[in-house]
């Protein structure tokens, strides 16, 4: 019996590659002799439920083809499932793909792995909000400055792709002010002000920013990143090293490791995966092993 996928396709990723990498890899995988349904939808909430209805359904996986937003969607669907994911890299920042060592813009590489159905359980995160939101991530899950960043960015009309990103952070340190948290980690308090704090099940973010060095998807807990009130000139001249994820040596940074985590600070969002979640107070809490990932076979994590 042929093995049958369904796509979730992003049609806008990576400046329309989705779109073309669907068509692409439908033919590439029926070559494989698999069978793949196309799931394009004009929402994201359409593209979950078919992508749900698709698991009820029996597929033998879900392909997320798209950038992290769209390998986000795919995690929604087979969340506690024995369906696993599959991804196509089709994206800009492409951080989750990277962290599942896959190929990145090579079609044919990723086809043979989701041929070859090499199967890892991960660790998964879900938040929950004030307001009621909650999510699974894969990734990083981010609060404070890069979430203001990410909230004015998304009010941009212009300019276009990781640009819009960059003029948000400059225009965000004109304005942006030390929050005052209290994170609670397995029952341990801790408080203070800081510019931002991360949960990373994953290292990074933004494109291979690694805010949360050292995090793995397969270890059982989450690392947290705080990176504690600073000048916004020291912020800046500290800031390059999130790409090297040597910023955890500087002394404004600290880590902490746990399973539960409550995330508590006035005014302030979420983002997680980079898609936008809802308002703090949050939880947050680790599943072990809650999603079932095609990888290339034989390879380490790309960490």
């Amino acid at each position: 019996m042929p093995i049958t996928v369904g796509v979730i396709v992003n049609p806008t990723a990576g400046k329309g590659k989705g779109r073309k990498s669907a068509q692409e890899l439908a033919e590439l995988l029926h070559r494989k002799g698999i069978d793949a349904v196309l799931l394009v939808a004009g929402s994201a909430d359409e593209a979950l439920s078919m992508a749900r209805k698709a698991v009820a359904d029996g597929v033998d996986a879900i392909v997320a083809a798209g950038g992290d937003g769209t390998i986000n969607l795919g995690v929604q669907a087979v969340a506690g499932t024995d369906t696993p994911l599959a991804v196509i890299p089709a994206g800009t920042g492409n951080d989750n793909a990277r962290m599942l060592g896959l190929p990145l813009d090579d079609l044919d590489a990723c086809v043979d792995v989701i041929a070859d159905l090499t199967v890892r359980s991960l660790d998964l995160g879900h938040v929950t909000c004030a307001d009621g939101s909650e999510r699974w991530f894969l990734g990083v899950l981010s609060s404070g400055f890069d979430s203001n960043v990410n909230e004015r960015a998304n009010r941009m009309r212009w300019p276009k792709g990781e640009a819009r990103y960059m003029v948000g952070i400059v225009a965000e340190l004109g304005t942006f002010k030390p929050v005052p948290y209290r994170v609670t980690i397995d029952g341990e308090e801790l408080s203070g002000t800081g510019m931002l704090v991360a949960v990373g099940n994953g290292t990074s973010y933004g494109g291979g920013m690694r805010v949360c060095e050292g995090a793995r998807p397969d270890d059982g807990e989450f690392t947290l990143t705080w990176l504690h009130e600073v000048g916004k000139i020291e912020f800046l001249r500290v800031f390059p090293s999130v790409y090297k994820g040597t910023h955890v040596d500087h002394h404004s940074v600290s880590q902490h490791n746990g399973v539960h985590i409550t995330l508590e600070a006035p005014d302030q969002v979420v983002y997680a995966d980079g898609e936008r979640i809802g308002p703090l107070p949050a939880q947050i809490d680790l599943h072990p092993s809650a999603l079932r990932v095609i990888v290339p076979a034989g390879s380490p994590l790309g960490l």
